[in-house]
């Protein structure tokens, strides 16, 4: 078998493929190196022994830290070897990594080291040179610091790739106040009720649904309150669930008691496409996400921190409706909670994501389609479903890998910004020109002129035929064709003023 470290341990303990192309394998290479398709190429001379212990060795010191697998290999070696092994070399920081895992995960000392000293410098779990770390706390007996964005309990895990970390180098949060800056009060306020009128659509039209006016005006009204300074906590997620949903009942009263799923329209177990947690872990999982939505590390990006929330969210699924609108808010709600953007500012993230469907599927299938192998689903007609943990499956939620999820909520708000923004600010300053080069020259209805400089802006600069047929009646030809030069050379960034 070519695969080492984490690849290796995954097929030993028959897990899902939650590695994707971040895994290490066999190749002829003379070092260690990063390949083509991304895998860790490793030489065939540094090949672990093939154990659990001396894979998650070799996992540790050229992979870093992954808790999901990690854990599943410290649960099914031998406490014996692992005990022999830091006996043999007490200072090796990988071994004292696996030693505080261990004693952490059994809430016991690891056989035979009862008299066990340490005489190292503090070591952190977490390497923060690759990956967004938390605040420490400290093992004495291990000199281990615990430095993961949360605890065993809930730990995701955000690499820091060089894809990511061009995102994050980019500053859009700083890119946002700058462009508020330079638009005017009055413009900038346009513009806004634009954003959350569009985040509102956005945000239904990628579940497939043109939202009533109820629904979008609770929607909007629930953006708002984004820039409350209010910590979560159950309650309030129950109070945004009913605001987010408008049939009183779907509307909870608390985090979900029952199994919940996703299914396409296929009728049976064939159709689901996803089980998240079983309803007392999910309630377990929320504490820690909660915590971590409240205390935002130091260390941790505000868009890094608001994209874990917000997929984290959305993969426990802690109610059981409304919970992908709710995820998309969190975004919202975890920025206005840092303080980094301009009060009430709004990035339509969910314009974004509606435009580039595939690529937010797949940040969501990269942990929800290997996590659908940890539940057997039996269906016995209606809506009798049975559902079957595999063994070890929680790990899988409390340590999931955020990592591509965050790389695109970072891609997203770049293209709010950049795309839906500045273009939306660029046409309003068109409009107003447009506006009052024509109502300085004729004389029309406010709101054909409104609609006529709109709808040929949407044409690219030119009124369609139809369009004419339907103002022929209220609107002159020669007046028709001035608005249309004038969107036209607005357009082309010429200037209105009369030669």
């Amino acid at each position: 078998m070519s695969e080492v470290g984490y690849a290796w341990i995954q097929t030993a303990l028959g897990a899902p493929d939650f590695l994707g192309a971040a895994r290490a394998r066999l190749a002829p290479v003379s070092r260690i190196d990063r390949l083509a398709d991304g895998t860790l190429g490793v030489p065939h001379k540094l090949a672990p022994e093939p154990t659990l212990l001396h894979h998650a060795l070799f996992a540790l010191k050229h992979e870093g830290v992954r808790l999901d697998l990690l854990c599943g290999a410290l649960q099914a070696l031998p406490p014996a070897a692992l005990a022999a092994h830091v006996a043999a070399s007490p200072n090796s920081v990988y071994g004292r990594k696996l030693g505080h895992l261990w004693e952490r995960l059994h809430r016991q000392r690891l056989p035979g080291l009862t008299d066990f000293r340490v005489a190292s410098a503090y070591a952190p779990l977490f390497d923060p040179q690759t990956c967004f770390v938390g605040p420490a706390r400290r093992d004495a007996r291990w000199r281990i610091e615990f430095n993961g964005l949360g605890d065993l309990g809930f730990c995701p895990l955000v690499r820091k790739t060089p894809e990511l970390m061009a995102r994050v180098g980019q500053d859009i949060l700083g890119q946002a106040q700058a462009f508020a800056k330079t638009v005017g009060p009055a413009l900038l306020e346009r513009a806004l009720a634009w954003a959350y009128l569009s985040e509102t659509e956005g945000s239904f039209a990628i579940e497939g649904e043109a939202p009533s006016h109820d629904k979008a005006s609770r929607f909007a009204a629930l953006l708002r309150q984004a820039h409350e300074r209010r910590p979560l906590t159950e309650e309030l997620l129950v109070q945004w669930q009913n605001a987010a949903v408008a049939n009183p009942l779907d509307q909870s009263v608390q985090f979900r008691t029952e199994q919940n799923r996703l299914q396409r329209d296929v009728p049976g177990a064939a159709g689901v496409t996803y089980v998240p947690p079983a309803p007392e872990l999910a309630v377990e999982l929320m504490q820690g996400l909660m915590r971590l939505a409240n205390q935002r590390p130091p260390a941790l990006d505000a868009l890094v921190h608001a994209a874990v929330v917000s997929f984290a969210f959305v993969f426990i699924h802690p109610f059981m409706d409304g919970n992908g609108r709710l995820s998309r808010f969190l975004i919202h709600h975890c920025l206005g909670q840092s303080g980094l953007l301009p009060p009430q500012f709004l990035l339509p993230v969910s314009v974004a994501m509606k435009k580039h469907e595939a690529q937010y599927l797949q940040a969501l299938t990269s942990f929800s389609k290997p996590a659908r192998a940890l539940c057997q689903v039996t269906w016995a007609g209606d809506e009798h479903y049975t559902y079957d943990w595999a063994t070890g499956a929680d790990r899988w939620f409390r340590f999931m890998d955020l990592t591509e999820a965050a790389t695109f909520t970072l891609d997203m708000a770049a293209a709010s910004l950049d795309t839906h923004m500045r273009q939306e600010v660029s046409f309003l300053g068109l409009f107003d020109d447009v506006k009052r080069h024509i109502d300085a020259r004729h004389d029309l209805r406010g709101s054909d002129l409104a609609t006529l400089i709109v709808t040929i802006f949407q044409n690219g600069g030119t009124l369609s035929q139809n369009r004419r047929k339907r103002f022929a009646d209220r609107v002159p030809p020669h007046v028709l064709d001035a608005v249309e030069a004038a969107v036209s050379r607005a357009m082309q960034g010429e200037s209105l003023d009369d030669d």
